[in-house]
């Protein structure tokens, strides 16, 4: 058996998710059933368990498959059998057995966009959160420094996480704007379920004046999930990107 990594961009719109479900088709089912028609039986593991409509710029996978496949030629011959899937095979490169999508994973990058004008979108529907009203981004970022660092997460933690703990470390948020385009970058070794849409439905109040930056210190402090603001939308999540030691020769 050889190992293979697998970089994936994906709209997530059509799936229920990254994970297998009994209720409609996964990005893993798509890319299994592709799998399958090139005659391999594997199971393909993710970096990241994205949610139902949640996006993908950089998913990282592993799959171990009975043949010893030319990098290119696997990337080609999956893209041609996932198609029409909004799903595509950016990279496909051997690996060790050692190699694990998500236990090796030592950072990973989620990008949340918020599109901020009155018009609806277009050409961007179902890709961003359409927001109508200016937001504050200096007060959204004045928040957002309060949950850097070492914290127990559970405000921003959804009731259906199978985390171990809630305590995470954050690494960063950026907070940026380019036109109407707001961006919103996170970046930990790993993130509880629903955290990062959690936290930027709480940084939205705080950037259309309705709660004040302060309050998002006092409800993490809370540890309840009941304090937090409005979970946002799935269509403005992406899964960014995924680190691994030896991306950089560690």
């Amino acid at each position: 058996m050889q190992r293979y990594r697998l970089t994936l961009e994906y709209n997530g719109a059509p799936f229920v998710g990254w994970q297998r479900q009994e209720n409609g088709l996964s990005i893993q089912e798509a890319l299994e059933t592709a799998l399958a028609r090139l005659g391999e039986d594997a199971r393909v593991t993710g970096a990241g368990r994205t949610d139902r409509g949640v996006h993908a710029l950089a998913q990282t996978a592993h799959v171990d498959l009975a043949r010893n496949w030319q990098p290119f030629r696997l990337m080609e011959a999956l893209n041609h059998h996932l198609r029409p899937a909004p799903i595509a095979v950016l990279e496909a490169r051997r690996t060790g057995a050692d190699f694990h999508a998500r236990y090796s994973a030592r950072r990973r990058y989620y990008l949340y966009r918020i599109i901020q004008r009155r018009a609806p979108l277009a050409l961007e529907a179902g890709l961003a959160w359409h927001v109508r009203y200016p937001l504050d981004l200096d007060a959204m970022r004045e928040g957002a420094a309060a949950l850097i660092g070492h914290h127990d997460f559970t405000t921003f933690r959804s009731v259906q996480c199978q985390s171990a703990s809630p305590i995470k470390t954050l690494d960063a948020i950026e907070i940026d704007q380019r036109g109407s385009e707001i961006s919103i970058c996170l970046n930990a070794r790993s993130f509880l379920h629903n955290q990062v849409r959690s936290i930027v439905g709480t940084l939205e109040r705080v950037g259309a004046g309705r709660w004040r930056a302060g309050r998002v210190a006092e409800v993490l402090a809370a540890r309840d999930r009941t304090a937090c603001g409005p979970v946002a939308p799935p269509e403005g999540l992406y899964l960014a990107g995924v680190d691994y030691p030896m991306d950089s020769g560690g």
